[in-house]
């Protein structure tokens, strides 16, 4: 297929030469992946989840995403761990998430139920602005490569410039925008757009933990109603009042 010798594949496979221009050219056609991977990256010393990425069509290369390795750690049997990224260790993933040494210092478990051929990570989240998922839950998400793929009005995790870990429901507008729209499930926050230029890692979310059981939305409106009818009979109170 290369319209070369046998003998010459057989001497790129075993390092004894290395291959000229030409012959990189036709292997990056064959196998879809851009000259610069071949060359620069170590395949064989990639994690199982990272192969799989690659040799699904998302060569960062081809793909043109941000050029970088996702910093992971493994197991005693090689297994990759989910590390965890607490509220206060937030701040500094900000910064360190692309560091293999601040990501092996986060604590890890494991999920059995989980693939191997994909990587998790899990964040403990803030705030109200994802009810039912409530202040404090952990959402678990799988690493998000190609952000092309992100789907609509489904929820993911998102490092960001600015905000840092945001968890929220997006509508990809990249296309059309160059941005995601960010949605909270809470209608008391806005929506609001987020440049691609912003975003650093997007995290699919697959599943929370909570030590709660979360109330339904019809309970949060009955609560919301009675606390203004409350609101409302204090004012009527205060009016006759003052009228008297």
């Amino acid at each position: 297929m290369l319209n070369t010798k046998r003998s010459s594949i057989n001497n790129y496979e075993n390092g004894t030469t290395f291959p000229p221009v030409n012959i990189l050219i036709g292997l990056s056609d064959l196998f879809h992946l851009s000259i610069d991977t071949l060359v620069r990256i170590n395949l064989p010393g990639l994690r199982e989840s990272q192969m799989y990425v690659i040799e699904h069509g998302s060569d960062v290369f081809v793909k043109g995403n941000e050029v970088r390795v996702l910093a992971t750690t493994v197991d005693a049997r090689n297994k990759e761990n989910i590390e965890i990224v607490s509220i206060k260790a937030k701040a500094g993933y900000t910064t360190g998430y692309f560091d293999p040494e601040f990501i092996s210092a986060l604590p890890n478990f494991q999920l059995p139920m989980l693939t191997r051929e994909k990587k998790y990570r899990a964040f403990q989240i803030s705030g109200d602005s994802m009810l039912p998922v409530r202040d404090k839950s952990w959402v678990v998400g799988e690493y998000v490569q190609d952000l092309h793929t992100i789907k609509d009005d489904h929820p993911y995790i998102v490092l960001t410039l600015n905000e840092g870990v945001v968890f929220k429901n997006v509508r990809n507008e990249l296309a059309e925008k160059g941005s995601l729209r960010m949605i909270s499930l809470n209608t008391e926050y806005d929506p609001y757009d987020l440049p691609i230029g912003e975003i650093r890692e997007v995290w699919k979310f697959v599943l929370y933990i909570t030590d709660e059981i979360p109330e339904s939305a019809d309970n949060q409106q009955i609560y919301k109603k009675l606390e203004q009818i409350q609101q409302e009979i204090g004012k009527m109170r205060n009016q006759a009042a003052n009228q008297t």
